[in-house]
């Protein structure tokens, strides 16, 4: 229940102060919180590390620093959804290569969107669904129902149609089938029982519902991502659809396919890692 509270009074706060105002001290308490989350601090810099295994303790203290702040910054454009309308999309975020949207739900088999907890995954749900496109999004369920009401209300408020990740197989096939796009977060498993892929060189478990979902159905795999710019702006960069072609081993399919996008994620996660928000421990020993 306190952090229903702590979230609509953070809402409050970012509907009532200007945005660099709000961005600032969002800024503030990200440094106050990286000074006191000794365990959260650590774990960042230990997935960075992993990443970046040459880089010294001064240059991943930096980068982490600025996990923190821009998580921050994440947090207060979710609060603001409420404003966000046509004019800010159009001042605000940068649109790229929409068209592989286009040509993907052109085949009529639906969209598998994939992207990661990279940028604001969040913010570019909304904007994808202000600009028209039928989108439904996987989410995990918050434990507190009043929390898990105020996330979904969010989303909703902007088009943006919420599948809880413990109903999800039935109603993405669903939604794919009516050549909708289903958008789902695909760099981290929550159960543990995904496929062993290597990620930067380590073992991990993706999860295996993009890939499966798309061999199920034929819906093609499409990578986007809402990245911030250093002035607190937007570009949405849409990826090429995934190119695979399924031999009919569904355990080797599954594999090949995810191995098949691992690499965008590798790509997007080493040029952003300052955006890469993962507060716990990514990979097992």
């Amino acid at each position: 229940m306190l952090n229903y509270y702590i979230y609509r009074f953070g809402q409050f706060v970012a509907l009532n102060l200007p945005l660099r105002l709000a961005y600032g001290l969002a800024v503030l308490l990200a440094d106050l919180h990286y000074l006191l989350a000794f365990r959260d601090r650590r774990f960042v810099k230990a997935n960075l590390k992993a990443i970046f295994p040459q880089k010294d303790n001064r240059q991943l203290s930096k980068i982490s620093r600025m996990v923190f702040r821009n998580f921050a910054k994440y947090l207060v454009d979710f609060f603001r959804f409420e404003m966000l309308n046509p004019e800010y999309i159009r001042r605000n975020i940068k649109l790229e290569n929409l068209h592989n949207f286009d040509q993907a739900l052109a085949k009529g088999k639906g969209v598998v969107v994939l992207t990661a907890h990279l940028g604001n995954w969040e913010l570019g749900g909304v904007v994808m669904a202000q600009l028209g496109y039928p989108l439904w999004a996987v989410a995990l369920s918050h434990k507190d129902k009043k929390v898990d009401d105020f996330f979904v209300a969010q989303r909703a408020g902007k088009g943006v149609n919420v599948i809880p990740m413990g109903k999800a197989v039935r109603s993405c096939i669903s939604e794919l089938k009516r050549n909708h796009m289903v958008a789902l977060v695909g760099d981290r498993d929550f159960t543990e029982k995904g496929i062993l892929v290597e990620l930067f060189g380590k073992p991990m478990h993706f999860p295996e519902g993009p890939a499966a979902l798309s061999l199920m159905t034929g819906a093609s795999i499409v990578p986007g991502f809402m990245l911030r710019n250093p002035d607190d702006s937007f570009t949405l960069r849409i990826e090429k659809a995934v190119e695979f072609s399924p031999s009919g081993d569904k355990a080797k399919d599954l594999a090949s396919l995810i191995k098949a996008y691992r690499n965008t994620f590798e790509d997007y996660i080493r040029k952003y890692p300052d955006q890469w928000y993962v507060f716990r421990r990514f990979w097992s020993e």
